[in-house]
């Protein structure tokens, strides 16, 4: 199978003006399911998001002549902003009948679907909630498999869990641009494993220097411009001794 290499012009979130604000700008729209009584836990929120936004980047609807590709190009020529919205009962139904693809994780279930122009938001999207999405680790996060892909979080920043699940997800996109169409086969061929993790305070400055992915933050919401927010730490990626 074959994949669009990332546009020349694609790089990741910065702060000030970029030539790419010239273009339409296009969102790409995540809902996670959040029901009263069994909310999602955060980190498993997070690596649903974040495998969610592989799984539309690698289906075959989004390249060559595929109903999705036109919009995702569109997308990748701007600023790749995501936008996580919060749904539950029948809001939940009625995002789920729109052309997308639901993630299930171990107790999150999250929608991606095709990006849309920033102000052609469909109704049933458009009226979800967007801000101060939070949620909690019923138990702190296992340590993460040095052997799978890890996106490491800034300890740095506080993010509501809705921003840290477009971070990551930006993280991930990062990472499946950087990687060789065998790489990228072999990781979806697995089922797109990866962990979310807040890096240590020691970890974090040789983790941004390390010559991997780097999610720089427009400053858009909640953190300043140009905020380094995730580091996209992929085995196929990492130099030797990180």
């Amino acid at each position: 199978m074959s994949h669009d290499p990332a546009p020349s012009s694609a790089r990741p979130l910065r702060a000030g003006f970029d030539p790419r604000d010239e273009a339409p700008q296009y969102v790409l729209p995540l809902v996670v399911r959040i029901e009263r009584d069994a909310p999602p836990a955060r980190t498993d929120a997070l690596e649903t998001a974040a495998r969610a936004v592989l799984v539309l980047l690698s289906d075959e609807r989004a390249h060559g002549d595929g109903e999705w590709a036109e919009a995702v190009r569109n997308w990748e020529d701007a600023r790749i902003r995501k936008v996580v919205r919060r749904a539950r009962g029948a809001e939940w139904r009625r995002a789920e009948a729109l052309p997308g693809i639901t993630l299930t994780g171990k107790s999150a279930e999250v929608r991606v679907f095709p990006p849309i122009p920033l102000d052609g938001w469909p109704k049933d999207l458009a009226k979800l909630q967007v801000s101060g999405t939070e949620l909690d680790d019923p138990e702190p996060p296992a340590t993460a498999d040095p052997a799978r892909p890890v996106l490491w979080l800034n300890p740095d920043l506080e993010m509501s869990a809705g921003k840290a699940m477009a971070q990551a997800g930006h993280g991930a996109q990062l990472a499946w641009w950087a990687l060789s169409d065998t790489e990228r086969l072999t990781w979806r061929e697995a089922g797109f494993p990866l962990a979310v993790r807040t890096a240590t305070p020691t970890a974090w400055p040789r983790l941004t220097t390390a010559g991997l992915p780097l999610v720089r933050d427009a400053g858009y919401t909640e953190i300043a411009p140009g905020s380094c927010t995730v580091v996209a730490d992929h085995p196929a990626l990492r130099p030797a001794g990180v």
